[in-house]
């Protein structure tokens, strides 16, 4: 359980991350972009997900 939720915390971390960088990139405020939205673009381009089972 403790490892689920490291993992989403961590997940979070990076999306938002990521968010301030994009944001940084065009100019304008990290609040302004949607989480959902990003998180949906990120989840797009990543097309090898895990290499292993867990």
């Amino acid at each position: 359980m403790k490892q689920e939720i490291w993992a989403l915390l961590l997940t979070h971390y990076a999306i938002r991350h990521i968010m301030k960088d994009a944001a940084d990139t065009v100019g304008t405020d990290p609040d302004d972009l949607s989480f959902m939205r990003s998180y949906r673009a990120i989840r797009r381009q990543v097309t090898n997900q895990a290499g292993f089972s867990p």
